[in-house]
């Protein structure tokens, strides 16, 4: 059951971009299909499954209790930047802060409008594969990580690609409606309180 809890802690924060990045295409009215879901799920969650094997490896060659000691405090210190960073950013209202913490909705509307390519109103196949690639980045890290702080492999990578497609799909529908400018606004700070949850988790019960 805690393996279940530690992979959706770590699926939920690792896609929040999903929804923020949704949320911008819901607002510039720009559609993503089933097909450009699929493709930017995949990508994501082929991303995760390499950043996690990367993190078993790695902690193959560390004693069983220093390599998940060292997992949950990179998840904790990554969960604490995401934190503080985007709090720091909510309360001074500073969008130009260049900080490798997850995006609101405000920073990702000129990428959405730039990512159609071809002004069609739909993300088309090459589209949704940039709009993947870019949306791996936060993954890698924390990947690598919660894999050797213990989280399961095979769980976290179905319930990544479940959730990268769900709140890719949420994002889209409540884009302009109330709801989504509250989620693009607190995601990157849930994302960072995800994370100091997980690593407690894996830390106390893994």
């Amino acid at each position: 059951m805690l393996y279940l809890l530690s992979a959706l802690l770590f699926s939920i924060s690792a896609n929040l971009d999903n929804i923020v990045i949704g949320i911008a295409y819901g607002i510039k009215n720009i559609r993503i299909g089933a097909a450009a879901n699929f493709i930017i799920s995949t990508v994501t969650t082929l991303s995760t499954l390499i950043s996690l094997l990367a993190g078993k490896v790695i902690a193959s060659f560390l004693p069983a209790g220093v390599a998940s000691l060292l997992g949950c405090g990179c998840i904790a210190a990554l969960g604490c930047y995401f934190f503080f960073q985007s709090l720091h950013n909510l309360l001074r209202e500073n969008r130009n802060i260049k900080c490798m913490a997850l995006k609101d909705t405000e920073n990702m509307i000129d990428y959405a409008k730039h990512s159609d390519r071809d002004f069609s109103g739909d993300i088309e196949t090459k589209e949704a594969l940039t709009v993947g690639l870019g949306l791996t980045l936060n993954n890698v890290g924390t990947g690598i990580a919660a894999s050797a702080s213990g989280v399961g492999i095979p769980e976290t990578v179905v319930l990544t690609f479940i959730i990268s497609s769900l709140f890719l799909t949420v994002g889209v529908y409540v884009g302009n409606r109330v709801l989504g400018k509250i989620l693009g606004k607190f995601a990157p700070l849930l994302s960072g309180v995800l994370l100091i949850a997980l690593s407690i988790v894996e830390y106390f019960c893994g």
